[in-house]
Protein backbone atom coordinates (compact mmCIF):
# COMPACT_ATOMS: atom_id res chain seq x y z
CA UNK A 1 0.00 0.00 0.00
CA UNK A 2 0.96 3.66 -1.13
CA UNK A 3 -1.76 5.82 0.19
CA UNK A 4 -2.49 7.24 3.89
CA UNK A 5 -6.34 6.12 2.58
CA UNK A 6 -5.51 3.07 2.00
CA UNK A 7 -4.53 2.51 6.12
CA UNK A 8 -8.41 4.24 6.99
CA UNK A 9 -10.02 1.33 4.83
CA UNK A 10 -12.39 -0.24 6.78
CA UNK A 11 -12.21 -3.40 5.21
CA UNK A 12 -8.82 -4.08 6.55
CA UNK A 13 -9.38 -3.01 9.80
CA UNK A 14 -12.12 -5.50 9.77
CA UNK A 15 -9.87 -7.81 8.33
CA UNK A 16 -7.36 -7.65 10.98
CA UNK A 17 -10.64 -7.33 13.96
CA UNK A 18 -11.75 -10.76 12.33
CA UNK A 19 -7.99 -12.22 12.73
CA UNK A 20 -7.35 -11.13 16.02
CA UNK A 21 -10.84 -13.30 16.86
CA UNK A 22 -9.70 -16.23 15.30
CA UNK A 23 -6.19 -16.62 17.13
CA UNK A 24 -7.29 -14.91 20.88
CA UNK A 25 -7.31 -17.80 23.48
CA UNK A 26 -6.27 -15.72 26.38
CA UNK A 27 -6.52 -12.66 27.55
CA UNK A 28 -3.79 -10.13 27.09
CA UNK A 29 -3.01 -6.43 28.06
CA UNK A 30 -1.55 -4.19 25.14
CA UNK A 31 -0.09 -0.80 25.91
CA UNK A 32 0.21 1.99 23.30
CA UNK A 33 3.03 3.82 24.58
CA UNK A 34 2.07 6.99 22.05
CA UNK A 35 -0.70 9.67 22.92
CA UNK A 36 -1.33 9.90 19.35
CA UNK A 37 -2.05 5.85 18.92
CA UNK A 38 -4.49 6.63 22.00
CA UNK A 39 -5.86 9.44 19.79
CA UNK A 40 -7.19 7.45 17.19
CA UNK A 41 -7.87 4.24 18.74
CA UNK A 42 -10.30 6.36 20.81
CA UNK A 43 -11.45 8.52 17.09
CA UNK A 44 -11.66 5.43 15.31
CA UNK A 45 -13.71 3.28 18.12
CA UNK A 46 -11.58 0.49 18.00
CA UNK A 47 -11.57 -0.46 21.61
CA UNK A 48 -15.41 -1.09 21.06
CA UNK A 49 -14.49 -3.69 17.95
CA UNK A 50 -11.91 -5.18 20.07
CA UNK A 51 -12.53 -8.45 21.63
CA UNK A 52 -13.34 -8.59 25.48
CA UNK A 53 -10.08 -10.36 26.00
CA UNK A 54 -7.92 -7.24 24.54
CA UNK A 55 -7.22 -4.86 27.24
CA UNK A 56 -5.59 -1.77 25.69
CA UNK A 57 -3.89 0.70 27.91
CA UNK A 58 -3.01 4.39 27.46
CA UNK A 59 0.84 4.46 27.97
CA UNK A 60 3.12 7.19 29.24
CA UNK A 61 3.90 8.83 25.49
CA UNK A 62 1.98 11.90 25.94
CA UNK A 63 3.88 15.00 27.03
CA UNK A 64 0.79 16.60 28.60
CA UNK A 65 0.43 13.73 30.87
CA UNK A 66 3.75 13.38 32.16
CA UNK A 67 5.53 16.52 32.11
CA UNK A 68 5.85 17.35 36.21
CA UNK A 69 4.24 19.81 37.92
CA UNK A 70 7.22 21.68 39.27
CA UNK A 71 8.42 22.26 35.23
CA UNK A 72 5.02 24.27 34.99
CA UNK A 73 5.27 26.07 37.49
CA UNK A 74 8.63 26.94 35.99
CA UNK A 75 7.28 27.98 32.78
CA UNK A 76 4.87 30.19 34.43
CA UNK A 77 7.23 31.74 37.05
CA UNK A 78 9.27 32.62 33.56
CA UNK A 79 6.14 34.58 32.03
CA UNK A 80 4.64 35.92 35.74
CA UNK A 81 8.25 37.27 37.33
CA UNK A 82 10.82 37.60 34.83
CA UNK A 83 8.94 39.02 31.69
CA UNK A 84 9.98 37.15 29.46
CA UNK A 85 7.66 36.14 25.93
CA UNK A 86 7.20 32.56 26.75
CA UNK A 87 6.40 30.51 24.07
CA UNK A 88 4.77 26.78 23.70
CA UNK A 89 3.09 24.55 21.88
CA UNK A 90 -0.57 25.15 22.19
CA UNK A 91 -0.84 21.60 24.17
CA UNK A 92 0.82 22.33 27.22
CA UNK A 93 -1.09 25.73 27.80
CA UNK A 94 -3.93 24.01 30.14
CA UNK A 95 -1.58 21.99 32.04
CA UNK A 96 -1.79 22.66 35.11
CA UNK A 97 1.02 23.94 37.88
CA UNK A 98 0.72 24.22 41.55
CA UNK A 99 -1.02 27.76 41.39
CA UNK A 100 -1.46 28.37 37.72
CA UNK A 101 -1.79 27.09 34.26
CA UNK A 102 0.24 28.63 31.33
CA UNK A 103 -3.31 29.47 30.09
CA UNK A 104 -4.18 31.01 33.56
CA UNK A 105 -1.14 33.40 33.35
CA UNK A 106 -1.77 34.61 30.11
CA UNK A 107 -5.16 35.82 31.07
CA UNK A 108 -3.34 37.63 34.03
CA UNK A 109 -1.55 39.61 31.43
CA UNK A 110 1.55 37.49 31.20
CA UNK A 111 3.31 37.51 27.59
CA UNK A 112 2.58 33.64 26.73
CA UNK A 113 2.46 33.04 23.10
CA UNK A 114 1.36 29.38 21.22
CA UNK A 115 3.89 28.76 18.63
CA UNK A 116 3.96 25.62 16.08
CA UNK A 117 7.85 25.77 16.00
CA UNK A 118 10.90 26.84 18.12
CA UNK A 119 12.13 28.30 14.87
CA UNK A 120 9.28 30.52 15.45
CA UNK A 121 10.39 31.21 18.78
CA UNK A 122 14.44 32.20 17.30
CA UNK A 123 12.65 34.56 14.71
CA UNK A 124 10.83 36.31 17.50
CA UNK A 125 14.17 37.07 19.58
CA UNK A 126 15.39 38.39 16.53
CA UNK A 127 12.57 40.87 16.49
CA UNK A 128 12.55 41.83 19.79
CA UNK A 129 15.93 41.97 21.07
CA UNK A 130 15.49 43.82 23.76
CA UNK A 131 13.21 41.06 25.18
CA UNK A 132 14.23 37.52 26.83
CA UNK A 133 11.98 34.88 24.57
CA UNK A 134 11.77 31.44 25.87
CA UNK A 135 10.80 28.30 24.39
CA UNK A 136 9.37 25.67 26.56
CA UNK A 137 10.82 22.51 25.17
CA UNK A 138 8.36 19.48 25.81
CA UNK A 139 8.17 16.46 24.42
CA UNK A 140 9.61 13.36 23.37
CA UNK A 141 12.29 12.27 20.87
CA UNK A 142 10.24 13.62 18.08
CA UNK A 143 10.40 17.27 19.11
CA UNK A 144 14.27 17.07 20.19
CA UNK A 145 15.74 17.93 16.62
CA UNK A 146 13.36 20.82 15.95
CA UNK A 147 14.38 22.59 19.33
CA UNK A 148 18.30 21.27 18.97
CA UNK A 149 18.31 22.97 15.88
CA UNK A 150 17.14 26.39 17.51
CA UNK A 151 19.45 26.30 19.72
CA UNK A 152 22.18 25.68 17.26
CA UNK A 153 20.95 28.64 14.93
CA UNK A 154 20.88 30.67 17.64
CA UNK A 155 23.99 30.44 18.93
CA UNK A 156 25.10 30.82 15.02
CA UNK A 157 22.95 34.44 14.82
CA UNK A 158 24.24 35.10 18.10
CA UNK A 159 20.61 35.50 19.08
CA UNK A 160 21.57 35.91 22.82
CA UNK A 161 18.41 36.86 24.31
CA UNK A 162 16.74 33.13 23.08
CA UNK A 163 16.63 30.07 25.62
CA UNK A 164 14.61 26.85 26.17
CA UNK A 165 12.94 25.42 28.95
CA UNK A 166 13.97 21.62 28.52
CA UNK A 167 11.37 18.96 29.20
CA UNK A 168 12.33 16.15 27.00
CA UNK A 169 11.69 13.02 27.77
CA UNK A 170 12.79 9.35 26.12
CA UNK A 171 10.34 6.16 25.61
CA UNK A 172 12.44 3.26 26.03
CA UNK A 173 13.35 4.18 29.93
CA UNK A 174 9.99 5.15 30.41
CA UNK A 175 8.77 1.43 29.32
CA UNK A 176 11.25 -0.09 30.96
CA UNK A 177 10.75 1.30 34.48
CA UNK A 178 6.31 0.45 33.53
CA UNK A 179 7.49 -2.91 32.82
CA UNK A 180 9.87 -2.96 36.34
CA UNK A 181 6.85 -1.49 38.24
CA UNK A 182 5.28 -5.26 40.16
CA UNK A 183 2.02 -3.41 40.14
CA UNK A 184 1.61 -2.63 36.23
CA UNK A 185 0.51 -6.03 34.28
CA UNK A 186 1.80 -5.50 30.71
CA UNK A 187 2.03 -8.18 28.17
CA UNK A 188 3.03 -6.27 25.26
CA UNK A 189 3.52 -3.06 23.62
CA UNK A 190 2.72 -0.98 20.32
CA UNK A 191 5.54 1.03 20.01
CA UNK A 192 5.43 4.65 18.84
CA UNK A 193 6.17 5.09 15.25
CA UNK A 194 6.88 8.78 15.37
CA UNK A 195 9.30 8.20 17.56
CA UNK A 196 10.74 5.40 16.11
CA UNK A 197 10.88 8.04 12.88
CA UNK A 198 13.41 9.55 14.01
CA UNK A 199 15.50 7.20 16.60
CA UNK A 200 15.11 4.01 14.94
CA UNK A 201 13.92 0.61 16.39
CA UNK A 202 17.28 -0.76 17.54
CA UNK A 203 16.65 0.60 21.36
CA UNK A 204 13.46 -1.79 21.49
CA UNK A 205 15.38 -5.29 20.90
CA UNK A 206 16.83 -5.26 24.55
CA UNK A 207 13.66 -4.53 25.68
CA UNK A 208 11.41 -7.18 23.99
CA UNK A 209 14.35 -9.60 25.35
CA UNK A 210 14.96 -8.32 28.71
CA UNK A 211 11.44 -8.72 29.97
CA UNK A 212 9.92 -11.09 27.06
CA UNK A 213 7.39 -8.81 25.42
CA UNK A 214 6.39 -8.51 21.94
CA UNK A 215 7.22 -4.64 20.81
CA UNK A 216 5.59 -3.70 17.25
CA UNK A 217 6.29 -0.38 16.15
CA UNK A 218 3.29 1.06 14.38
CA UNK A 219 1.69 4.06 13.01
CA UNK A 220 -0.98 5.44 13.90
CA UNK A 221 -4.07 5.42 11.21
CA UNK A 222 -7.15 2.63 12.32
CA UNK A 223 -5.19 -0.16 9.93
CA UNK A 224 -1.70 0.51 11.56
CA UNK A 225 -3.32 0.16 15.04
CA UNK A 226 -5.62 -2.87 14.44
CA UNK A 227 -2.61 -4.48 12.32
CA UNK A 228 0.01 -3.75 15.34
CA UNK A 229 -2.50 -5.03 17.69
CA UNK A 230 -2.93 -8.28 15.51
CA UNK A 231 1.35 -8.68 15.24
CA UNK A 232 1.12 -8.55 19.14
CA UNK A 233 -1.33 -10.95 20.06
CA UNK A 234 -0.03 -13.79 17.54
CA UNK A 235 3.44 -13.31 19.34
CA UNK A 236 1.72 -13.84 22.64
CA UNK A 237 -0.57 -16.42 21.36
CA UNK A 238 2.68 -18.11 19.65
CA UNK A 239 4.63 -17.59 23.08
CA UNK A 240 6.79 -15.41 21.27
CA UNK A 241 8.65 -12.19 22.53
CA UNK A 242 10.61 -10.00 19.64
CA UNK A 243 10.53 -7.08 18.11
CA UNK A 244 8.52 -6.25 14.70
CA UNK A 245 7.53 -3.10 12.94
CA UNK A 246 4.49 -2.75 11.29
CA UNK A 247 5.38 0.85 10.49
CA UNK A 248 7.73 -0.20 7.98
CA UNK A 249 6.68 2.42 5.21
CA UNK A 250 7.98 5.47 7.44
CA UNK A 251 10.12 4.08 9.98
CA UNK A 252 13.84 2.34 9.32
CA UNK A 253 15.91 -0.01 11.64
CA UNK A 254 18.59 2.97 11.86
CA UNK A 255 16.00 5.94 12.06
CA UNK A 256 17.00 9.40 11.10
CA UNK A 257 20.90 9.78 11.35
CA UNK A 258 21.19 13.32 10.60
CA UNK A 259 18.07 14.36 13.45
CA UNK A 260 19.90 12.19 15.65
CA UNK A 261 23.10 13.86 15.00
CA UNK A 262 21.06 17.35 16.00
CA UNK A 263 20.31 15.78 19.13
CA UNK A 264 23.28 14.36 20.10
CA UNK A 265 25.06 17.71 19.40
CA UNK A 266 23.19 20.05 21.63
CA UNK A 267 21.39 17.41 24.19
CA UNK A 268 23.30 14.76 26.94
CA UNK A 269 20.62 12.06 29.09
CA UNK A 270 19.37 13.39 32.04
CA UNK A 271 17.52 11.85 34.82
CA UNK A 272 13.85 13.41 34.76
CA UNK A 273 10.71 13.34 36.71
CA UNK A 274 7.59 12.30 35.05
CA UNK A 275 4.32 13.41 36.44
CA UNK A 276 2.50 10.78 38.53
CA UNK A 277 5.32 8.14 37.63
CA UNK A 278 8.27 9.83 39.66
CA UNK A 279 11.96 10.01 38.66
CA UNK A 280 13.15 7.67 36.00
CA UNK A 281 17.10 7.84 35.03
CA UNK A 282 18.64 8.45 32.19
CA UNK A 283 14.92 9.30 30.87
CA UNK A 284 15.71 12.70 29.55
CA UNK A 285 17.74 15.43 27.78
CA UNK A 286 19.24 18.64 29.28
CA UNK A 287 21.44 21.18 26.81
CA UNK A 288 24.96 20.23 27.01
CA UNK A 289 27.37 22.87 28.93
CA UNK A 290 28.72 24.41 25.51
CA UNK A 291 24.83 25.37 24.96
CA UNK A 292 24.59 26.44 28.69
CA UNK A 293 23.57 30.35 28.08
CA UNK A 294 20.36 29.12 26.14
CA UNK A 295 19.36 27.22 28.66
CA UNK A 296 16.45 29.06 30.65
CA UNK A 297 16.52 27.08 33.74
CA UNK A 298 20.42 28.04 33.92
CA UNK A 299 20.10 32.23 32.56
CA UNK A 300 17.03 33.10 35.31
CA UNK A 301 18.74 30.94 37.75
CA UNK A 302 15.40 29.23 38.69
CA UNK A 303 14.94 27.92 41.70
CA UNK A 304 11.73 25.61 41.22
CA UNK A 305 12.96 22.03 41.84
CA UNK A 306 10.21 19.97 43.41
CA UNK A 307 6.34 20.47 43.85
CA UNK A 308 4.00 17.98 45.43
CA UNK A 309 1.69 16.78 42.71
CA UNK A 310 -1.95 16.95 43.62
CA UNK A 311 -2.66 13.76 45.67
CA UNK A 312 -6.39 13.22 43.54
CA UNK A 313 -4.12 13.17 40.19
CA UNK A 314 -4.30 9.56 38.92
CA UNK A 315 -2.56 10.54 35.63
CA UNK A 316 0.53 8.00 36.97
CA UNK A 317 -2.03 4.79 37.51
CA UNK A 318 -3.69 5.34 34.72
CA UNK A 319 -0.46 5.41 32.46
CA UNK A 320 1.09 2.52 34.15
CA UNK A 321 -2.53 0.40 33.18
CA UNK A 322 -3.57 -0.05 37.28
CA UNK A 323 -6.55 2.59 36.40
CA UNK A 324 -8.43 3.25 33.05
CA UNK A 325 -9.37 6.87 32.85
CA UNK A 326 -12.99 6.42 34.23
CA UNK A 327 -11.97 5.31 37.59
CA UNK A 328 -12.94 8.68 39.19
CA UNK A 329 -10.87 8.37 43.31
CA UNK A 330 -13.78 5.36 43.56
CA UNK A 331 -15.78 7.52 44.37
CA UNK A 332 -19.81 6.96 44.84
CA UNK A 333 -20.42 10.35 44.12
CA UNK A 334 -18.01 10.93 40.89
CA UNK A 335 -19.79 13.08 38.26
CA UNK A 336 -19.97 11.50 34.66
CA UNK A 337 -16.85 13.58 32.55
CA UNK A 338 -17.25 14.91 29.52
CA UNK A 339 -13.83 13.43 28.46
CA UNK A 340 -12.45 10.19 30.09
CA UNK A 341 -8.94 12.59 30.43
CA UNK A 342 -10.51 15.42 31.86
CA UNK A 343 -10.05 14.47 35.56
CA UNK A 344 -6.50 13.09 35.61
CA UNK A 345 -5.29 16.22 36.85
Amino acid sequence: MKYISEYKNPELVNHYLNEIHKILKNSWNIMEVCGGQTHSIVKNGLLQLLPPGVRMIHGPGCPVCVTPVHLIDKAVHLAMEKNVILCSFGDMLRVPGSTLSLLEAKAQGADVRILYSPLEAVKLAKENPGKEVVFFAVGFETTAPANALSVIQAKSAGVSNYSILTSHVLVPPAMEAVLSDPSAKIDGFLAAGHVCTVMGINEYEPIAERYKVPVVVTGFEPVDIVQGIYMVIRQLENGEHKLENQYSRVVRPEGNPDAIALIHRVFETDDREWRGIGLIPHSGYRLKDEYAAFDADKKFNISITKTRENEECIAGLVLKGIKNPLNVHNSAKAVPLKSPWEHLW
